[in-house]
């Protein structure tokens, strides 16, 4: 009697993917159009077979549709400036209350156990809660963008935890601050973090469109970061291919071994891409090899071409290359592949034992690793082996993070003498100051 089933060769074949995907953290993005679009339930159901077969689950949704429709409703026209909105008090009121929503209705549907259903039998427990810190985007090009803000930190541990215990893990597009303010997140700038900090095995971001193509229109299957990137300079900013091609780019440079992009609007492109051969979308593969060096002046380009966006966006005072040929013995830089992606200086102030720790930047694609403290540790090292007692920083957008550093607030008149005659009142930078003894 001969009872073939179609799927019976597709679970053949599909069987060393189960097998090398068991025990494994996938961080998964769903847009909130896909629920919108009521591709919800299959969504649920995909990722309710991934649990079952050992996957260890973080899964980051998007409200951008559910946000725009409830200010609608209520006749709130949001001011927009690249790609986000400016998130007052009303809006955050509707950001809040979507997300709140949402993160119900998706428990609600993993907790579905009844007989003939998908779920039925499964043991499946999500939680979500304040597992992504967050920080203000601050005043962009004299725009204040109040509770607009950008991923801080994941609670890496808490999550890895919430994990070990079978759990799956649900983060809205929610952060939180240390003076207890909630912001505004991009949905796929947390996904990129928590693939990050968790050392994903995979970021897989469900979006609108297939994947990428080549100019002949075919589906380009793999990509490394280097050639994507030309893509998202050809994206509009703030749009869902930006926004995931920045994600999956940053997410392949700090280590994520694949990041996948894939259609909701394909019912089987989760579960086509985790278990077949040839997968469905793109597959945008890490870039590796990274170094924590003093500089030379051979980085005088690389320092150039660093530095130049912070400076256009007022982040930085421009440094002319005369300037930082002289100050060059002042710098360490973070080398990656050739490519300078991180820097540091250290001026000293002997005759006051201090120094300042300058010109911090980090490339954009690779953000939100640990690199900035891996510069900070570098000048501290250097500092001590001068013989300084403290470093003083000026800074106008990233006071959060020095703080968290061990930096605490202070004025000009902890500055060295030369230092204070020199401050620039106009800039109106904030004074941190660190003792290093």
């Amino acid at each position: 009697m001969d009872t073939r089933f179609p799927f019976v060769d597709w679970f053949r074949n599909s069987s060393p993917y189960i097998n090398a995907h068991r025990g494994r953290t996938f961080v998964i993005l769903i847009e909130g159009e896909a629920m919108a679009r009521g591709r919800g339930e299959q969504l649920i159901q995909d990722l309710a077979l991934l649990h079952t077969l050992g996957v260890r689950l973080v899964v980051v949704f998007g409200i951008r549709p559910q946000v725009q429709l409830a200010l609608d409703e209520a006749g709130i026209e949001p001011l927009r400036h690249d790609g986000r909105w400016v998130a007052d008090a009303a809006i955050m009121q509707c950001v809040q209350r979507v997300a709140a929503e949402q993160r119900l209705w998706l428990e609600a549907r993993l907790s579905l156990g009844l007989p003939n259903t998908p779920l039925h039998g499964v043991e499946l427990t999500a939680v979500s809660g304040n597992l992504v810190m967050a920080k203000p985007l601050g005043v962009r090009e004299g725009i204040d963008f109040d509770h607009s803000g950008e991923v801080r930190r994941v609670r890496t541990s808490a999550v890895q935890g919430l994990l070990d215990r079978g759990s799956l893990v649900l983060l809205p597009p929610l952060g939180f601050s240390s003076t207890g303010e909630v912001f505004d997140l991009d949905a796929s700038e947390v996904a990129q973090h928590a693939a990050m900090a968790l050392g994903a095995d995979k970021l897989i971001l469900l979006g609108e469109a297939d994947g990428l193509y080549d100019e002949s229109g075919a589906l380009q299957r793999q990509l490394t970061p280097g050639e994507a990137e030309p893509l998202l300079a050809q994206s509009a900013p703030g749009s869902e291919s930006a926004r995931h091609l920045a994600a999956a780019c940053a997410a392949a440079r700090h280590g994520v071994a694949r990041t996948h992009l894939l259609s909701w609007h394909n019912h089987d492109a989760l579960l086509g891409e985790l278990f077949t051969r040839d997968g469905v979308g793109t597959m945008i593969t890490q870039h590796r090899y990274e170094q924590l060096r003093p500089a030379e002046l051979g980085d005088i380009g690389g320092l150039l071409e660093l530095l130049e966006p912070l400076e256009h966006h007022g982040m930085l005072v421009p440094r002319s290359r005369e300037r930082l040929e002289h100050e060059i013995d002042d710098y360490l830089v973070i080398e990656r592949d050739g490519m300078i992606i991180g820097c540091a200086a250290l001026h000293c102030f002997g005759e006051a034992e201090m120094g300042e720790l300058a010109c911090v930047a980090i490339h954009v694609d690779y953000r939100g690793g640990a690199r900035g403290a891996l510069l900070l540790a570098g000048v501290e090292r250097r500092a001590r082996r001068l013989g300084l007692t403290s470093l003083f920083v000026l800074t106008t957008h990233t006071a959060h993070w020095f703080v968290d550093h061990g930096f605490r607030p202070s004025d000009i008149e902890a500055l060295p003498p030369l230092k204070r005659d020199t401050y620039n009142h106009a800039r109106k930078s904030k004074i941190l100051v660190k003792s290093l003894a």
